[in-house]
């Protein structure tokens, strides 16, 4: 929204009572004043200072050189996905990168925390590969975090091999992630509300829970503190009159008593992604085409690991590829759950039980 005096929901309304976003600048102001009201309606009378550049940085955006198809999706368009349409505060515009197919596709949405534990990591992973030959896009959300620290939640991040999220879509916040966003742009999607050259504002971050929550069908919460910031996720799943499941772990680990807390509140306990299945109804399908199971012992990348830690210089030497290669192969292993990322920026390969 670039008029500072329109809102979401007189926006709303005026797109309702007119159709379009033209038809309601093309209207008399007395008629959109019946709709949304006096200052409401004049303030669409002339553009914000703002709207030519950012047109033009859009237009730019929209027309580079991208390996990932981008687009920009309003409330009325056909591809606006049914979910976020019922949803009570649903965007009135969507940036997406990648397969835009997939915003019709059926959603789960996995969050927890953004700096997660080894056995988080494992669990997500886990949950992410439900039985076959059942098969549901799982989308993840996170935004890139507030503080640097807390920005390296990747596992949190990623998860959209089907929908991710940025604060943004025309820059990576924080640069570290810049090869994870390319990853998830070129197999699945990536979607933001906020326009181009919108800042990281703590202030948006309960904004972007709704869209988590409202464009998948179920929420499962896999590690939470109980002051997390997922938890808003989950509450604005369960308003929405969606599912939220739960992830049990030790009673003695502070990350995870927010997943208690959610089944003491009635969330669904998930043992397996089979629980989900099962309780969602969710029909089989096979899996998406080019989305093959993760990697097994045969991955020479993971036969260059070994068994014992070691650093990115070293797998360098093993195996001749580039640092930058190396990095993303490790992150795809790490959030599979077959690779550990310990301190001093080590690599273990995790032994399965």
């Amino acid at each position: 929204m670039e008029t500072p005096q329109l809102g979401r929901e007189s926006a709303r309304k005026l797109l309702a009572a007119f159709g379009s976003l033209e038809a309601t600048i093309a209207a008399a102001t007395s008629a959109r004043a019946e709709v949304a009201g006096t200052l409401q309606a004049a303030a669409l009378a002339q553009a914000p200072d703002s709207m030519a550049p950012l047109t033009e940085v859009t237009l730019a955006w929209l027309l580079a050189d991208s390996p990932s198809p981008r687009n920009v999706i309003t409330l009325g368009d056909p591809r606006y996905p049914n979910s976020l349409l019922e949803a009570p505060d649903p965007p009135l515009m969507l940036y997406v990168e990648g397969r835009a197919e997939l915003l019709a596709a059926p959603a789960l949405a996995i969050v927890g925390r953004r700096s997660p534990k080894p056995a988080g990591r494992r669990q997500r992973a886990r949950f992410r590969q439900p039985p076959r030959p059942r098969r549901v896009h799982d989308r993840l959300g996170s935004g890139g975090g507030r503080r640097r620290r807390s920005a390296r939640g990747r596992a949190g991040w990623r998860g959209q091999h089907d929908r991710g999220g940025r604060h943004r879509l025309d820059r990576i916040y924080p640069k570290l992630n810049l090869a994870l966003g390319k990853s998830i742009a070129s197999k699945g999607l990536i979607v933001s509300e906020y326009s181009l050259g919108t800042p990281p504002l703590a202030t948006n971050f309960p904004r972007r829970n709704r869209i988590i929550a409202g464009m998948a069908r179920g929420t499962l919460m896999v590690e939470a503190a109980l002051q997390s910031g997922s938890l808003i996720t989950a509450r604005m799943a369960n308003e929405a009159g969606c599912e939220v499941f739960a992830i049990s772990g030790s009673i003695h680990s502070p990350q995870s008593r927010g997943c208690h807390a959610l089944i003491k509140q009635g969330a669904k306990l998930a043992e397996t992604a089979q629980d989900i299945l099962d309780e969602l109804r969710w029909p089989g399908n096979a899996p998406p085409a080019g989305r093959d199971a993760p990697p097994d012992a045969g991955d020479p990348l993971l036969a260059a690991l070994g068994f014992d830690p070691v650093t990115l210089d070293a797998l360098v030497g093993r195996t001749n590829s580039s640092a930058a290669e190396l990095s993303v192969r490790l992150l795809d292993l790490e959030l599979g759950g077959q690779v550990a990322r310990l301190p001093g920026q080590l690599f273990q390969r995790v032994t399965r039980g």
